[in-house]
C-alpha cells in the first residue's frame, strides 16, 4: 500500500452554497411535515446534512422552548411552542464553525439569550476559528425578543447568561468577571474572581447571586450581593463545592460537597460527598445527607444539573447507592431518611422537578438498557410513569411554563424536539434516506462481561467486509438511532452508510461505558490500568468475524477519541484479526505523569503498566494500514498524540494514510471537514478492505 498525505485547507472544502442549494426548505408549521433527506451525490452527503436540534430549553413561566438547529453545518436558533409555529429566529447562512450555545429564557420567555463562537465545551479556552476568518470569530453574548423578527442585540462577550426573576437584567461571565446587563444600559462589572466561574443563579428576590468557583485543586460556592458588590464565601472546605441552588424562599443554599478518593486508592468504600445547607443570613453551614461508605460513597453526576430544591421543601439529587443512577429525595432541613424515586436496574441520564415541585421528570432507561424514555414520578412516592413512546428514544426533559418537552430521536429521525403530552413536534422533522434500524446484539468477552452493542448489516448476498465502531468518551453509550451528539449523530450516519455501501457494522458498547450500572461503567483495569475495556472490542471483532455473513479476511476498525485510543490499541495488539483501521484523534502514548501519593517504589510499577496499556507499548507488533485523521486545534487530545503515531509508524515502515486538519477542533466545527474525513475514511477502507481478495 501506498502512503498518501491529505492534509488540506478551505481551498479543499466542499462549497457550501452547492449544499445549500440542494436542500429543502423547512417546513413551519406547529404540526410540521417530515424533511426527507435531500437528493445528493452519495447517502452520507444526503443525510449527514439533516437538521439537528439540541440545547432544547424553556421559559419559566410561559410554554415556549428554544433550540440550535445544526443543519449541514449551519447553525441558527429556533422557537417553538405547543400550538405555534416553529421558526428559525435567526437567519446565518454559512458553514463556518461558530457554535451557538448557552440558551437562556427571561422567566416571561419574552427575551433569550444565547451565545455564539467559542467553544462550549471548554469556554475559557482560546477562542477556536475553524472557519479561518481573518479575524477570529469572538465569543459574543446575545440577546432577542422572541416575538417579531429584530436582529439579536450583542451584549459582550461572555457566558452562562441568566435572566433575572423579573426578567429586567442578565448577568454572565469571562475569566473570572461576572457582569451585569440590563435594558438600556451598558454592561456593568459586579465581580472579579481568581478562579473560574459557573452554576450562576439568582435568588428569589433578585437581590443576590450564587456560583461556583473552580480554582486550582477545589471549588468553592461564592454568593454575591448584586446591589453593594459585596462577595463571601460558604462552606469553604478542602474538597469541591458543586451545583449551588437557592431555597424557594431564599434564606439558605444548598450545594453538593466532595472529593475525589486517594488516586492509590481508587476503590475505596469511604464516604466522600454530602448534601450541605448555609444559611444566608450568617453563613452557618450544615451537613444534611452524607453519602453512606460503599456503593455510591463516591459522587457521579447526572448529564446536566445536580441538585434541585423543590417548593415542596426537597432535595433531588443523583445517588449511586443501588448500584444505578438514580434520583434520591430528602427532606432539605434533614429529617427523615432519603429515599429512592428511581428504583430498579435503570439509569438515570438526567432529571428535573416539575414546575410544582410535586413530581421528578426523568429520562432513563427501565425495562430495556439499550433505549431511553421519558419517566414521571411522584415525589411523595408511587410508580414511575413512562410518558414517551417506545418506539422514540426520548431525551433532556425540559418545561416551558407547565409544559413538558423532550429531545427525541430513533432509527430513521435525528433529534428534534416535541411536547411530550402528544409527541407534537414543536419544529422541522428530517427523515433519513435508506437506513435500517440496528440490531441490538449482546456477545461476551473472554472474562465473562456481557457486551452490548448495534449490528448494521450489510445489504446483498456473499460474505462482506465488516467494521468495528468504537464510541469515545468512554463515558458514552450507542442506541440504535441517531445520537442527540453532533458527534454521534455523524458517526450514526457514517455507519449507516457503510452498511448501504455493503460493510456489516457492529457498535460495540465496552464496559467503562454508561447506561448499564455502577459496575459496569467502573470495571477494573481499565484504561491506563490496563485497558481491560479492549476485552470487550476484541470479543466484538471475533464475534463479527465469525457471523455467517462477514469475511474474516475483511474486518477493519475505527474509532474517535477514547475509540480512537482503543483502534489504534486494536490494530497494534492484533493486526491478524483487524486488517486496516480509521483513527480519529485518538490517544497513542498513555504515561503521564506520577500522583504524588505514590510512593517511589510504586511509580516505576505504574508508568510500566500504563505503557503497555498503550498502542505505543504494541507499536512493534503493528502490522496493518491505518487513516490518521486529527484537528490541529485539537483542546482533548493533543494534536502530538497523531504526530508521535505517525513518527513511529514510519520508522517502521507501516502504511498509513493521514488527513491534518488545520484549525479544527475535536468534535469538528464545520460540516465541511466531516464530509471531507468520512469520505475519505470510505475510501481507505474501499482500498484496504472491500477491494481486498
Amino acid at each position: 500500500m501506498t502512503r498518501s498525505s491529505l492534509a488540506f485547507g478551505t481551498a479543499l472544502l466542499v462549497p457550501f452554497a452547492a449544499l445549500a442549494a440542494a436542500l429543502p426548505a423547512l417546513a413551519a408549521s406547529s404540526d410540521p411535515d417530515t424533511i426527507a433527506a435531500p437528493a445528493a451525490p452519495d447517502m452520507l452527503e444526503a443525510n449527514l446534512s439533516l437538521p439537528l436540534a439540541s440545547g432544547l430549553t424553556g421559559a419559566a413561566k410561559a410554554p415556549v422552548f428554544a433550540w440550535v438547529e445544526n443543519r449541514a453545518g449551519v447553525r441558527n436558533v429556533w422557537l417553538g411552542g405547543p400550538g405555534t409555529a416553529g421558526r428559525s429566529r435567526t437567519a446565518y447562512r454559512e458553514d463556518d464553525g461558530i457554535e451557538i450555545s448557552g440558551l437562556a429564557f427571561s422567566p416571561d420567555g419574552t427575551r433569550l439569550a444565547f451565545v455564539r463562537g467559542g467553544d462550549a465545551e471548554f469556554p475559557e479556552d482560546k477562542l477556536p476559528n475553524t472557519g479561518t476568518l481573518p479575524q477570529g470569530p469572538r465569543q459574543t453574548l446575545y440577546v432577542l425578543g422572541t416575538e417579531g423578527s429584530a436582529a439579536p442585540v450583542a451584549i459582550g462577550e461572555g457566558y452562562g447568561a441568566v435572566f433575572s426573576p423579573d426578567g429586567q437584567q442578565l448577568v454572565y461571565t469571562r475569566e473570572g468577571e461576572i457582569t451585569l446587563w440590563a435594558q438600556g444600559a451598558s454592561p456593568r462589572r459586579l465581580a472579579k474572581v481568581s478562579g473560574t466561574v459557573g452554576d450562576l443563579g439568582w435568588s428569589p428576590d433578585g437581590r443576590l447571586l450564587v456560583f461556583r468557583e473552580w480554582r486550582s485543586g477545589h471549588s468553592l460556592v461564592g454568593l454575591l450581593d448584586v446591589a453593594a458588590g459585596s462577595l463571601r464565601y460558604l462552606g469553604m472546605t478542602l474538597g469541591h463545592s458543586a451545583d449551588p441552588v437557592f431555597a424557594p424562599d431564599g434564606r439558605s443554599v444548598a450545594f453538593i460537597q466532595l472529593r475525589d478518593p486517594p488516586a492509590e486508592l481508587p476503590d475505596s468504600r469511604a464516604s466522600f460527598w454530602s448534601l450541605r445547607v448555609a444559611d444566608v443570613a450568617t453563613g452557618a453551614v450544615r451537613t444534611v445527607w452524607s453519602a453512606p461508605e460503599g456503593e455510591g460513597g463516591q459522587f457521579y453526576g447526572t448529564r446536566g444539573r445536580n441538585l434541585f430544591w423543590t417548593p415542596t421543601g426537597h432535595l433531588l439529587f443523583p445517588s449511586e447507592r443501588s448500584g444505578w443512577l438514580h434520583v434520591w429525595s430528602v427532606a432539605a432541613d434533614g429529617s427523615g431518611a432519603a429515599r429512592d424515586l428511581t428504583p430498579d436496574a435503570n439509569e438515570v441520564e438526567n432529571f428535573r422537578p416539575s414546575p410544582d415541585g410535586r413530581s421528578l421528570v426523568y429520562s432513563a432507561n427501565p425495562g430495556d438498557l439499550d433505549a431511553r424514555q421519558i419517566w414521571r414520578v411522584a415525589i411523595a412516592g408511587g410508580k414511575p410513569q413512562r410518558l414517551t413512546p417506545p418506539d422514540r428514544f426520548a431525551f433532556f426533559p425540559v418545561y416551558g411554563g407547565n409544559t413538558l418537552a423532550a429531545t427525541v430521536t430513533d432509527a430513521t429521525h435525528p433529534a428534534y424536539p416535541v411536547a411530550v403530552e402528544g409527541m407534537k413536534p414543536l419544529g422541522p422533522v428530517a427523515s433519513a434516506r435508506g437506513f435500517q434500524r440496528p440490531e441490538v446484539v449482546v456477545f461476551t468477552a473472554a472474562d465473562g462481561v456481557k457486551v452490548h452493542g448495534q449490528l448494521f448489516r450489510a445489504k446483498g448476498a456473499g460474505k462482506h467486509p465488516a467494521l468495528v465502531f468504537v464510541h469515545g468518551g468512554p463515558r458514552r453509550q450507542m442506541l440504535p438511532g441517531f445520537s442527540t451528539m453532533y458527534y454521534y449523530n455523524n458517526a450514526y450516519v457514517q455507519n449507516q452508510a457503510f452498511a448501504a455501501a455493503g460493510y456489516t457494522v457492529l457498535s460495540v458498547n465496552y464496559r467503562s461505558g454508561t447506561n448499564y450500572g455502577r459496575a459496569f461503567r467502573e470495571a477494573p483495569e481499565t484504561a491506563r490500568g490496563g485497558a481491560s475495556e479492549y476485552r470487550d472490542v476484541l470479543a466484538g471483532g471475533q464475534w463479527l468475524a465469525a457471523q455467517a455473513d462477514v469475511d474474516p479476511e475483511r474486518v477493519g476498525i475505527w474509532g474517535g477519541s477514547w475509540g480512537g485510543y482503543l483502534t489504534a490499541l486494536a490494530l497494534a495488539r492484533d493486526s491478524a484479526l483487524f486488517k486496516a483501521g480509521a483513527d480519529f484523534h485518538g490517544l497513542h502514548q498513555m504515561v503521564r505523569p506520577t500522583e504524588r501519593t505514590f510512593a517511589p517504589d510504586a511509580v516505576l510499577a505504574q508508568q510500566r503498566l500504563q505503557w503497555q496499556s498503550s498502542p505505543m507499548g504494541a507499536i512493534e507488533r503493528w502490522r496493518s494500514p491505518v487513516l490518521i485523521v486529527h484537528g490541529d486545534d485539537d483542546g482533548n487530545v493533543d494534536f502530538g498524540q497523531s504526530l508521535l503515531l505517525a513518527r513511529e509508524l514510519t520508522a517502521r515502515g507501516v502504511p498509513f494514510e493521514e488527513l491534518a486538519i488545520p484549525n479544527e477542533r475535536h468534535d469538528f466545527f464545520r460540516y465541511a471537514n466531516w464530509l471531507t474525513s468520512y469520505r475519505t475514511m470510505a475510501g481507505f477502507f474501499d482500498r484496504n478492505l472491500k477491494e481486498r481478495r
